[in-house]
Parts: C-alpha cells; sequence; structure tokens
C-alpha cells in the first residue's frame, strides 16, 4: 500500500504544479483569469500579482510532497512529515476555498480529493 500513498502524493504533487501553472505563468490568459478562476477583465491588474504568489506557494507544497513521496521508503519519518504537512496543506486550503465560495466547489475537490486520498490510505495502511 505504500506505493498507492506515494502515487497518489505524485499526483497531488504534479496537479499543484499545474495549479502552479495556470496561476503563475497562464493568469493573464481569458481562459484561465475568468474561465478557471472567475475573476472579471477589469479585475485583473489586482489580482493576478496574488494569483502569482499563491501559484508559488502551490509548487513549493507540490514540491515538498514530492520529496516526501520519494523519501517514503527510504526514510519513512521525514517522507510522512512531508506529506501530512504537504497533503494537509492541500486539503485544507481545498476547504478554505470552498467556504469562501461555493463557487468553487468543483475546484476544491479537484484540490483536495487526491491528496485526502493518500493521506487515509496512508493512515489506514500505518494503524
Amino acid at each position: 500500500m505504500l506505493t498507492v500513498v506515494q502515487i497518489l502524493a505524485v499526483l497531488s504533487a504534479l496537479l499543484h504544479g499545474y495549479i502552479f501553472v495556470l496561476e503563475s505563468l497562464r493568469f493573464a490568459e481569458p481562459k484561465v483569469y475568468a474561465g478557471t478562476f472567475h475573476v472579471e477583465r477589469e479585475d485583473l491588474t489586482a489580482v493576478q500579482p496574488w494569483a502569482f504568489n499563491q501559484g508559488w506557494y502551490n509548487l513549493f507544497l507540490a514540491i515538498g510532497t514530492l520529496i516526501g513521496a520519494l523519501l517514503l521508503p527510504t526514510l519513512p519519518q521525514a517522507g510522512w512529515a512531508l506529506l501530512l504537512i504537504g497533503c494537509g496543506s492541500m486539503i485544507a486550503a481545498a476547504g478554505v476555498l470552498v467556504a469562501n465560495d461555493r463557487r468553487f466547489v468543483k475546484a476544491a475537490l479537484i484540490q483536495g480529493t487526491l491528496p485526502a486520498l493518500a493521506l487515509i490510505t496512508g493512515l489506514t495502511t500505518q494503524l
């Protein structure tokens, strides 16, 4: 089951890497700012710096989660610590997203499901 946890964690990291691309590199595209993030064109200039910064947060979470997944077999304590903080933060951020704006239920489910499955699988196999 450790391999399943690793796969789910890596998929979580890849997804958050993609979110980084959307928020930090492609945010100025109408399909991204309006279609994905529901930002009006007249608000783009004000919102884009925040999205850029948020994208980097997501990239750092992705990197930590990826390193945690890679460390699990050889340094399990360090691997689990990184997975707990990385996946746990992803899950918490998904909760905040939907609590703040119900229009983002789908995005929160996309953002939070893989890390939740990684942690649930890990917890059920470690108990």
